[in-house]
């Protein structure tokens, strides 16, 4: 029988190192005899002090304890618990610089995975401030006595743990500054042991909290949920089971909209729908994907991966007809009922895994002189090859990861015959190492 192998000692004694970069996850890179290490708290160009927190074979990782030369871009971070919570991993940076190091993330990527540079590189999408954006957050809740009750918050970094704060500086005020009566309120419920976590979803004025429950709750606990709503200018939803379970805690339920003025738009969503988190960039981020297309009245638009008609509605303002195609049957339903509440006649949706093989799907059998992707994640490879059989001239894409934005871009380019016009960063999660891009794409004819 093998013998278990032995886990080396961390080295307890700070060592003191360069930060040469800093990776796509916010950690500063240093070698340390030839061996790159990965210090949680450093910014390019410091000399600092750290503590090793773990090694393995090809790299190591560390936290800084002394920083002895600071970076021009060091601020002071706004939380008293930046560098425990994993909320954020960038308060410690200016927010220039944050974005900077964005779009340099960005166009290494395209560079190094897809091997192509845009013609030419957008000015990036930032909003009129860094804090209290988050209008969709799902935290945490432990009942925690040592801790002297509930905590309510993201987790620690690297860790299953409940960061204890009792402010949110980038969850929306409406919630960022309620969590301590929120714990409050938890501690007095009978299943305070039983609710694992809280989601958050915000429109423009209405904010819905999800309390998930493991056990039902008792009728007194009940009753002390429905106080507590109304006096903080909340609604309560209860979970206690899949999606499917998400009911209001009294009533019908509220609707939750938001505005998009510029194309004279209202959007109303469920608590459980995906939306952008951030209504400031995502407002400027549809001006700028419907700006890029160049759209005009003829044109023919494919919008694929279109939630509820975050982008179709504002280019069907400008558009002939456009067709949104999303995997989630009810964002379709919420986007035409989005459509028709907005009077919009030219618009169409289609229900389709965008994952899976398509061939007789009815979208298929036309043809678009445009196209919008918007895909989670995971990107948008298994439809690429659709977009230059269907006419498809010019692409906007809008990514959440600079990964398969690169590798998408490396296709559409090598394979499908299209060119990358132009690329930039949006600031959709200030103070973290999140990277959403958008990047425009024409056909070489």
């Amino acid at each position: 029988m093998a013998r278990k192998r032995r886990r080396k000692q961390l080295p307890t004694e700070p060592v003191e190192a360069q930060i040469e970069s800093l990776t796509h996850d916010a950690k500063g890179v240093t070698h340390i005899d030839g061996k790159a290490t990965f210090v949680h708290g450093s910014l390019p160009g410091e000399s600092v002090r750290f503590l090793y927190t773990g090694r393995w074979r090809k790299y190591d990782e560390g936290r800084v304890v002394e920083v002895l030369k600071p970076s021009a871009e060091r601020v002071e971070p706004k939380c008293s618990q930046f560098g425990v919570c994993g909320g954020c991993s960038l308060q410690h940076q200016d927010s220039k610089a944050q974005v900077q190091a964005k779009q340099q993330s960005m166009l290494e990527s395209l560079q190094h995975i897809g091997n192509v540079e845009p013609a030419q590189i957008l000015p990036p999408l930032v909003g009129e401030t860094a804090w209290g954006y988050r209008r969709k957050a799902r935290l945490g809740v432990r009942f925690v006595p040592k801790k002297g009750g509930t905590l309510i918050g993201f987790r620690e970094r690297g860790s299953s743990f409940i960061t204890d704060i009792d402010c949110c500086h980038i969850l929306h005020p409406r919630v960022g500054e309620l969590l301590p009566e929120m714990s409050r309120l938890i501690d007095q419920l009978s299943i305070r042991d039983q609710i694992p976590q809280i989601e958050m979803a915000m429109g423009d004025e209405v904010c819905v909290l999800i309390f998930r429950l493991l056990e039902p709750a008792s009728d007194e606990d009940l009753a002390k949920l429905q106080a507590f709503a109304p006096a903080h200018k909340i609604t309560i939803y209860l979970q206690e089971g899949g999606p499917e379970t998400i009911r209001p805690l009294q009533g019908e339920g509220v609707t939750l909209s938001y505005q998009l003025p510029a194309f004279d738009l209202t959007l109303d969503f469920l608590p459980s729908d995906f939306t952008q988190v951030n209504s400031d960039i995502n407002r400027q981020m549809i001006q700028r994907a419907v700006d890029l297309l160049q759209l005009q009245g003829d044109d023919r638009v494919l919008d694929l991966f279109c939630g509820l008609g975050n982008f179709t509605l504002p280019m069907a303002r400008h558009a002939a007809r456009v067709t949104g195609v999303e995997g989630d049957a009810g964002l379709v339903a919420r986007a035409r009922e989005n459509a028709s509440r907005n009077h919009l006649d030219n618009t169409s949706f289609y229900t389709a895994n965008l994952y899976e093989t398509l061939d007789n799907e009815p979208w298929l059998q036309t043809s678009f002189n445009k196209a919008l992707l918007d895909p989670p994640r995971s990107g948008a490879q298994e439809v690429l090859h659709h977009l230059p059989k269907l006419g498809v001239e010019r692409i906007v894409y809008v990514s959440c990861y600079p990964g398969t934005l690169a590798r998408d871009a490396g296709i559409l380019v090598a394979e499908h015959g299209y060119r990358l016009i132009s690329a930039g960063v949006m600031d959709m999660f200030p103070h973290t190492a999140h990277v959403e891009s958008i990047a425009l794409f024409e056909k070489v004819k």
